[in-house]
């Protein structure tokens, strides 16, 4: 099997296996998925937040928070479902066409 059919393999386990990540802490209330957590929320947890932290978490904002559109995070599960699903696609367009297009560039310097 070729290396590229393995790399498109483990790409597509990792998509299928990407909803266990918010999927799994709602299953055991355990709060926000792992690594998604705001600033007070780790203080919540850890009893402090790093104040640098605390000063840059207003200093990104996603584009589809909380993968719904904004306004309609409270319009019940097939909605969110539908949102979940266009994050996820916009989200696999974004990373293949990154990688794609590194790819492309790092071929052009190997021809070389």
């Amino acid at each position: 099997m070729k290396s590229i059919t393995k790399l498109w393999i483990g790409i597509a386990v990792l998509i299928i296996l990407s909803p266990l990540g918010l999927l799994l802490p709602q299953a055991f209330k355990s709060g926000g998925a792992w690594g998604e957590w705001r600033a007070d929320e780790i203080k919540k947890t850890a009893g402090y937040a790093p104040e640098k932290l605390s000063k840059l978490s207003d200093l990104w904002k996603a584009p589809m928070r909380d993968y719904s559109f904004d306004g309609r995070e409270n319009q019940g599960p097939g909605h969110l479902s539908f949102a979940y699903i266009c994050s996820a696609f916009l989200g696999i367009i974004v990373i293949a066409g990154v990688a794609f297009v590194i790819g492309k560039f790092l071929a052009k310097k190997e021809k070389k």
